[in-house]
């Protein structure tokens, strides 16, 4: 089963379209959405994860709609040479990726819930939090 992290843009035109059922119903996907905004009268943005054996159609249908589908291909790391889990990233993503382990208070970071924000990187005081391509 194929799994892919993407980003869609929508304009105001389809942002009232009921897209992931769609996704749902007719091509039998499992979408996780990570971070959402969605205004009817403005450009939507999704990031979400697609699991199934029909992603590709899935995007395809998507594309058909004019939404614009990008894969996200950065991602996020942690230095944990640099770390010294003073907690600044933890205040600010959005996902709870990266959290303080307790009773220890280290900060951790769970990749699989970042979607690639950027927040952590700019609140970092270590630049611990690093972007790969």
């Amino acid at each position: 089963m194929s799994s892919k992290k993407v980003v869609l843009r929508f304009g105001a035109d389809i942002a009232d379209q009921p897209i992931i059922y769609k996704l749902v119903k007719d091509y039998d996907l499992v979408i996780n959405i990570l971070k959402a905004n969605v205004n009817p009268q403005k450009e939507g943005t999704l990031v979400m994860d697609i699991t199934g054996v029909n992603t590709e159609q899935g995007i395809e249908y998507l594309r058909r709609l004019g939404v614009r589908v990008q894969s996200l291909t950065e991602e996020i790391i942690q230095n944990e040479e640099k770390c010294v889990s003073c907690g600044a990233c933890t205040d600010i993503c959005p996902t709870g990726a990266l959290y303080m382990e307790r009773p220890d208070m280290v900060v951790r970071f769970n990749s699989d819930r970042c979607v690639v924000c950027h927040l952590c990187v700019k609140a970092c005081p270590m630049k611990a939090m690093e972007v790969r391509f």
